[in-house]
C-alpha cells in the first residue's frame, strides 16, 4: 500500500482535502499506534508505506505499551492533532479505517481492531 494510494482513499472518502487528508491519516495511524500492543504496532507498520510506518514505529518509542482510548477520546485528540472539527475528525478517521480493511490482508486487519475498545468499528462501518 503506498502512501498516495491511501491519503487518495481517505479524500474520496470524504469531503477533505489531499493536505487534510493526508494529516488526518498520519494522526490516525499515530493514535492507533498509542493504543496498540508493541507487537500489533510493528505489524501495522509493516504494512504502512515507509514514511507512515516511521511515525506509527516513532509514536511507539515514545510511548510504551498499550494505552487504549474510547472511540469519542480518539475522536476529539484527533481533531486537535490534525486541526479538524470534530465532525471531519470523525469522518476521517472512519475513511482510513475503512481504507485500511482494504488495503491489509483480513486477519491484519482483525488483529489491528481486536486490540482497540469497542466503538471502532462503527466509525468505519458508517464511512465504508
Amino acid at each position: 500500500m503506498e502512501q498516495k494510494v491511501l491519503v487518495r482513499a481517505v479524500a474520496e472518502r470524504t469531503k477533505l482535502s489531499r493536505e487534510e487528508s493526508a494529516d488526518v491519516t498520519r494522526a490516525v495511524l499515530e493514535g492507533l499506534a498509542e493504543q496498540l500492543s508493541d507487537g500489533e504496532a510493528r505489524r501495522l507498520a509493516a504494512d504502512l508505506p515507509g514514511a507512515l510506518a516511521g511515525q506509527a514505529q516513532l509514536q511507539r518509542r515514545r510511548r510504551k505499551g498499550a494505552h487504549p482510548v474510547g472511540v469519542d477520546e480518539f475522536i476529539l485528540r484527533l481533531s486537535e492533532r490534525a486541526g479538524l472539527t470534530e465532525a471531519d475528525a470523525r469522518e476521517g478517521a472512519g475513511a482510513v479505517l475503512a481504507a485500511l480493511r482494504e488495503a491489509l490482508s483480513e486477519d491484519g486487519y482483525q488483529h489491528l481492531i481486536g486490540q482497540l475498545p469497542a466503538g471502532y468499528t462503527s466509525l468505519e462501518r458508517a464511512i465504508g
